[in-house]
């Protein structure tokens, strides 16, 4: 009964999601030049979690889609990814904890 309670490794991320390849570009090079990341998910990520500055919580693996999990648990914390694309659109990430 005790394997039911175990889980594997989790982490924490934030996120800002857009629609196009070139609006995830000027993003991406706004956050490498010191842009506030959290702002930046407020006012543009698609994202129902851009309320909360892009915070998606802590979550294991399998629970997002598959280009975003192998991504999430390679960085470090407080680094941000580059493109990630999924079904969804172009996301950003930054590893949080």
């Amino acid at each position: 009964m005790g394997s039911l309670f175990k889980s594997g490794p989790k982490v924490r991320c934030a996120h800002i999601l857009v629609e196009s390849k070139s609006e995830a570009d000027e993003l991406l090079a706004r956050l490498k030049e010191g842009a506030d990341f959290a702002k930046e998910a407020r006012a543009l990520s698609k994202c129902p979690s851009g309320k909360s500055g892009g915070d998606l919580g802590h979550f294991g693996r399998g629970k997002m889609v598959k280009e975003f999990d192998a991504v999430a648990f390679d960085l470090d914390v407080g680094e941000l990814s580059g493109i990630v694309k999924t079904q969804f659109g172009y996301h950003i990430l930054k590893r949080t904890d």
